[in-house]
């Protein structure tokens, strides 16, 4: 391996560790890629000179929410003038989005000297790819001296890496769902106490929702150990202006209602302890402008006016009701004419879950991201056409042909070059044939979204027809279900 930066050799040496190290990114929680426990990353601190004891910290874990929140509170913080690192996971285009300080990216030079360094003591002791970006954030935040870091946590609480943090300023809890629960618990009630495992003894932990599930084991494991806190119990200073910050904040999705509520309260926790955050105007701004100013993407984000594009990296029933909600009420609104969703998800997400919150008045084009983890395309359009299939209102309905109604090269009239998915001809009474639901397959994400663009064309072309254009509401592309097919998806848009 070539010890002299250069971007080739940056290039090679991070393949090189994507490659002998699994990442849950890439592998799923495999063995070689999931490694729980705190051992490993203790002893890699030590090794580095305990970098996780030289910065404050606020340590965030949560099913949903906790990667807005950590950027909002990031955010917030930057814009008061403190020097503020953030770690989070996964990545979407570049390796590097995972350790920030302020809006700015961890140098690749730091990044390749640090792997060039550490990488034979990591081969020693086996360390898996999230306790080694741990390690590399801990270090970058200790050698910058950042006045205070935002931690997400990867995965639970109790025994993430992150969670070598001895004593930070705050610990937050935004929310509790059913997710990972083969390894994380089968009720929400287990989930919540493994991510309570970030509590520690006379530090604040706030939770973003009291509820009659999980409140008595948060009230368990803070009694006579931290004084807790639930956001949506208690006025944050800032509450009454929640309305004027939520129409200026550049994170859209109506979910953020919640997370803001819960980065508020946080932030009258830390006043005392962090005199810059008295400044309410920049916090106000550094909220308002997360998305921007962390280059913050995959949250309900707008990649395109011209088609309407929406993407959102919400993979678990938790986080998608709330997104179907969001998108059946801009129908029921008339803020969009039809909804095209792109859609894939991770063999390992519940299913049986999803289905049921998928909204009906919609096409689908289903499709994998292409990594080890995903369902399949078909084996998705399969599940969903039985499931619809054995819903008793539409024991009798008939699914539209694979490729029946959607535009292919043979009708193209504009646009980018569209694949037909059947082969079958395309009929040239429009996308929207008499078959009552309508779901395809697209085996890569690039085909799907070509597919759905071309699709929001032809409708727009025919709303044209019998409308005013003033009074148009254009189709509205939705792209998600996995950060993988939302990462895969936006370098299309750019």
């Amino acid at each position: 391996m070539d010890k002299a930066f250069t971007e080739a050799s940056y290039q090679a040496l991070l393949k090189d560790i994507f490659n002998r190290f699994p990442s849950v990114q890439k592998e799923g929680f495999t063995a070689g890629a999931y490694k729980p426990g705190l051992e490993r990353m203790r002893a890699f601190d030590q090794a580095l000179g305990t970098p996780s004891r030289q910065f404050r910290s606020i340590h965030v874990a949560g099913t949903n929410g906790k990667g807005s929140v950590a950027n909002m509170l990031a955010s917030a913080c930057s814009a008061c003038g403190l020097k503020t690192g953030l770690f989070t996971s996964p990545h979407l285009l570049d390796f590097r989005e995972r350790m920030r300080i302020g809006g700015a990216l961890v140098p690749k030079e730091f990044v390749f000297t640090f792997l060039t360094q550490w990488l034979p003591w990591i081969e020693a002791h086996q360390l898996s790819f999230f306790e080694i970006t741990t390690g590399m954030a801990f270090q970058w935040f200790a050698q910058e001296k950042v006045q205070l870091a935002v931690i997400e946590v990867g995965l639970g609480g109790r025994l993430d890496s992150t969670n070598i943090l001895e004593h930070p300023e705050l610990t937050v809890i935004t929310s509790i769902g059913l997710d990972h629960m083969t390894l994380l618990g089968n009720t929400r009630a287990q989930i919540a106490a493994e991510k309570a495992g970030i509590f520690k003894a006379g530090v604040p932990a706030l939770v973003g929702e009291r509820d009659a599930q999980t409140h008595p084991v948060f009230d368990a494991a803070a009694r006579d150990f931290c004084p807790l806190t639930y956001a949506n119990t208690v006025l944050p200073s800032l509450w009454p202006n929640k309305e004027a910050i939520l129409a200026d904040m550049d994170l859209r999705a109506s979910i953020q209602e919640r997370n803001l509520r819960t980065v508020l309260a946080a932030v009258d926790l830390l006043r005392e302890r962090f005199p810059a955050l008295e400044d309410a105007q920049r916090v106000w701004e550094g909220i308002v402008h997360t998305a921007r100013d962390m280059d913050f993407h995959g949250r309900w984000e707008r990649l395109s006016t011209q088609p309407f594009v929406l993407a959102d990296i919400g993979h678990n029933a938790h986080a998608l009701q709330h997104n179907f909600q969001q998108l059946g009420q801009m129908l029921g609104s008339g803020e969009c004419s039809s909804l095209i969703l792109v859609f894939g998800v991770m063999a390992d997400k519940d299913l049986n879950a999803i289905l049921p919150l998928m909204p009906l008045d919609a096409t689908y084009i289903f499709t994998s991201p292409g990594t080890p983890r995903a369902l399949p395309a078909q084996e998705l359009l399969r599940r969903y056409k039985a499931f619809r299939a054995g819903e008793g209102s539409l024991s009798n309905v008939q699914f539209c042909p694979e490729g029946h109604g959607i535009p292919g090269p043979k009708n193209r009239a504009d646009g980018p070059e569209m694949p037909n998915p059947s082969g079958h001809e395309n009929r040239a009474d429009g996308p929207y044939p008499s078959c009552p639901l309508r779901a395809f397959a697209a085996e890569t994400v690039r085909e799907a979204v070509q597919m759905a663009v071309q699709l929001a064309q032809k409708l727009s072309v025919q709303l044209s027809r019998s409308a005013s254009a003033d009074a148009l509401a254009p189709p509205l592309i939705y792209i998600g279900g996995s950060s993988y097919v939302v990462a895969q998806a936006l370098p299309l848009f750019r």
